[in-house]
């Protein structure tokens, strides 16, 4: 399967929002959404969309920082994949993509947030070469 993936700027940021509804387990407000998206494009996050013959069928986030441990990391957020795409080989595109594009700009090291239950995904991220290090806590203040 022919895929691209191409770089969504902060000027369509509405590209994303459907996506990154449909990911949510508890809805935020529109306009909550909106500002999170826009504020992100301000700080080293890079947006990106999945496409299939021109046509939009996913996104995926990436943010770029420097942490004592992992050295100059990327770190994947929100990756959405429509849903009749889904075991057909897009999710090892993708992450071929991510691994060339996080070397080019230097990444020692690539990292991902995963929910507990979501079984399926941490199988594929095992078979694609990433451990489990550690558990992600969140706090609401």
């Amino acid at each position: 399967m022919q895929l691209a993936f191409n770089k969504i700027l902060k000027t369509d940021f509405s590209l994303v929002l459907p996506y990154l509804e449909k990911l949510q387990s508890q809805a935020l407000p529109p306009e909550i959404l909106k500002d999170r998206l826009l504020e992100m494009f301000e700080q080293n996050y890079e947006c990106f969309g999945i496409y299939k013959s021109g046509k939009l069928v996913g996104i995926f986030g990436l943010w770029f920082m420097t942490r004592h441990y992992a050295g100059r990391t990327c770190e994947v957020d929100h990756i959405y994949i429509n849903d009749d795409l889904q075991g057909l080989g897009v999710g090892t595109q993708l992450f071929q993509f991510i691994d060339q594009y996080a070397k080019k700009k230097q990444c020692e090291t690539i990292e991902l947030n995963s929910y507990v239950e979501n079984f399926r995904s941490h199988k594929f991220y095992m078979n694609l070469g990433f451990v489990i290090r550690g558990y992600h806590f969140l706090k609401k203040l």
